[in-house]
């Protein structure tokens, strides 16, 4: 089995210089020996050679979005040669299928590792405890939340109880204007949310916007959380600054209350930036070199000033996969980013209303 450069193999907390580490992932993408069948295919339809002109982060521009090709592509042709014939594959994950057939990835073992550390260090920076149990209210099934975090609970030393969100049902039902069976859902969900909640040992709650305002309209609910839950994690859909700051002031004054942000694209997730204030907004900063964000005017294809908003490119870069220059349904306002880390940092994420001529509904997830 061909070996990979060792930038490709550092452990975390190892941050390797980007632009170097994106250089080591071209060639280990574009090799014959080690690249995978999807992206040797589609070097022959690029007019520029991408070992010789992809020297910096700022070059992912040259590559078309190859993204909506993710739809239809056979998933193994996704994994590297240089993996050999056992690469410890995790999963075959979808994107949430918003905007037509859903986008389909392969999660590698040793990138959920990283993601995991990573996703680790955050929770303890905004003191989420260790050693407790999870409720989760996320997707499972085809999508990757679920499997990522029931592996990161069990390292953390907890039980996780979950509890199944359908995003793909709840937003035909929205499409089709009829709210009132929507609302009927989320009610079902919190029907189930309630059990586990009342009869086991519950540390950590994670769940979306719309079903934690759910949640809160019952009374004896929103205290057992007060008694029991040391830290709210809301992922999903976004939450605007003023409920944001209830949560955290009036109703869970007692508990960590932190977002994530991920994407399928990306292969994973990260923690809202620590030590933000009740004012500031969530602000999302990449993990980089692997994962990286822009903020641009597609229009003029640049990026925007710090402060503006525009739309967000994503581009992952890893030893398992490769995915550049990936228009998002998300606009978002550009942050400077930590030293040392490629891209941009995100803030106030929200989507757009259409995206490849389709209307995105968010629904509850």
């Amino acid at each position: 089995m061909p070996a990979a450069h060792p930038l490709l193999d550092l452990p975390y907390g190892t941050v390797p210089d980007p632009d170097e580490f994106l250089r080591a992932a071209i060639r280990w993408h574009f090799s014959k020996e080690t690249g995978s069948p999807f992206w040797l295919d589609r070097a022959d339809r690029l007019d520029f050679d991408p070992i010789e002109a992809v020297r910096t982060f700022d070059d992912l521009r040259l590559f078309p979005n190859f993204a909506n090709e993710l739809r239809d592509v056979r998933a193994e042709d996704l994994v590297p040669r240089g993996y050999g014939a056992r690469p410890g594959i995790v999963g075959v994950f979808d994107s949430g299928g918003t905007t037509g057939a859903p986008k389909r990835v392969v999660m590698l073992q040793e990138w959920l590792d990283l993601l995991l550390a990573h996703s680790n260090a955050q929770l303890d920076a905004h003191g989420v405890p260790r050693d407790v149990n999870w409720l989760l209210s996320i997707p499972s099934g085809p999508h990757m939340v679920g499997a990522s975090f029931q592996q990161l609970v069990a390292g953390r030393g907890g039980l996780s109880f979950a509890v199944d969100i359908d995003p793909r049902w709840v937003k035909k039902i929205i499409a089709r204007g009829d709210q009132a069976e929507a609302d009927a859902y989320t009610e079902h969900l919190i029907d189930q949310i309630q059990h586990p909640l009342r009869s086991q040992d519950i540390g950590v709650l994670m769940l979306t916007p719309p079903v934690l305002e759910r949640l809160c309209r019952r009374d004896e609910l929103v205290e057992l959380v007060r008694e029991k839950v040391k830290a709210i994690m809301w992922v999903g859909t976004q939450l605007d600054p003023d409920t944001r700051n209830l949560y955290r002031t009036e109703l869970f004054p007692d508990a960590v209350l932190c977002s994530g942000f991920g994407n399928t694209m990306t292969l994973g997730h990260v923690t809202e930036r620590p030590g933000l204030g009740d004012e500031d907004p969530c602000v999302y900063d990449p993990f980089s070199p692997y994962i990286t964000y822009n903020v641009v005017d597609l229009a003029e294809r640049r990026p925007v000033e710090y402060g503006e908003r525009g739309r967000v490119v994503m581009h992952y870069v890893g030893k398992s996969l490769f995915l550049p220059n990936n228009v998002e349904r998300d606009e978002a306002t550009r942050i400077r980013p930590l030293p040392g880390q490629a891209g941009d940092a995100v803030a106030d994420i929200a989507p757009v209303r259409e995206f490849d001529d389709e209307k995105v509904i968010e629904g509850v997830y």
